[in-house]
């Protein structure tokens, strides 16, 4: 599977040959391979997603999804943010929002293509985590100087995210987390912790606190279709260790079922 854009321009593969799982992209019918991620890239892709998918106004967020603007198309972020659908097979068009994450061995022509090309396509902002060197994240949009934000700055996506993105959610283990917690909470109808221990200073402190977060793991475990059984809600619920509660709030929104949680 190989062909030569310089060569011809056209090349002849089509997205429907490629099967969910093949480690291609394609760009104007040419094949690009895809290589396994490395530690240095998979973390922070993780730690990235969870701090963008988590956000209250994200409905729809994936990691290496494949998105099809036209039948010799198809490009793969390391993230993307779109709406919902139900669709079977790639998505059609592109994500408003993408992510990148460049590291050791990044093809810049290729990564600058797939940039063209999603911002040719309809992708609002792309950002890309630059892994060697100083970290930063450098902003494409369409028609608009690359923009590079450094950390201790903000990301922002109107329109797409509610919450301001901290340039080390994605990538720093830690940040990651508390913006992971901020977005948890308010999609319980709380603007932060200290809102939550807010509302718990009138029932005692450490009680509304406790059962703010737990009712936010719950609730997170309902919304991600994972099944709930009476002696984990009954835990949970009842559980009293703020600090257990929110590694459980953190493990609820990757776990696979409830049992990982206890594990």
């Amino acid at each position: 599977m190989a062909s030569n854009p310089k060569a011809d321009p056209q090349g002849p593969f089509r997205a429907d040959q490629l099967r969910d799982g093949d480690r291609y992209e394609l760009s104007s019918g040419h094949p690009i391979y895809c290589a396994p991620s490395g530690r240095e890239h998979a973390g922070p892709n993780l730690i990235g997603a969870a701090a963008l998918e988590t956000d209250p106004a994200v409905d729809w967020a994936g990691i290496d999804a494949g998105f099809s603007p036209e039948q010799g198309t198809l490009r793969a972020p390391d993230i993307a943010i779109a709406p919902a659908g139900d669709e079977r097979g790639w998505i059609k068009g592109v994500p408003p929002l993408a992510v990148e994450y460049a590291g050791k061995g990044q093809d810049e022509d290729e990564l600058q293509t797939k940039i063209a090309e999603l911002l040719g396509n309809g992708t609002t902002q792309v950002w890309v985590v630059r892994l060697l060197g100083p970290r930063r994240v450098e902003v494409y949009r369409p028609n608009e100087p690359m923009r590079v934000v450094h950390p201790g700055e903000i990301l922002t996506a109107p329109g797409l995210l509610r919450n301001p993105v901290p340039v080390e959610a994605l990538y720093d283990r830690e940040a990651g987390h508390r913006a992971v917690l901020r977005n948890l909470l308010q999609r319980e109808g709380y603007e932060d912790l200290d809102a939550v221990r807010g509302e718990g200073a009138a029932q005692g402190v450490a009680q509304g606190v406790a059962q703010g977060v737990a009712r936010a793991v719950l609730a997170l475990l309902e919304d991600r279709g994972l099944a709930v059984d009476v002696a984990s809600r009954e835990r949970i619920e009842t559980c009293r260790d703020t600090d257990q509660l929110q590694r459980w709030l953190l493990a609820a929104a990757r776990a696979d079922d409830t049992g990982e949680l206890f594990r």
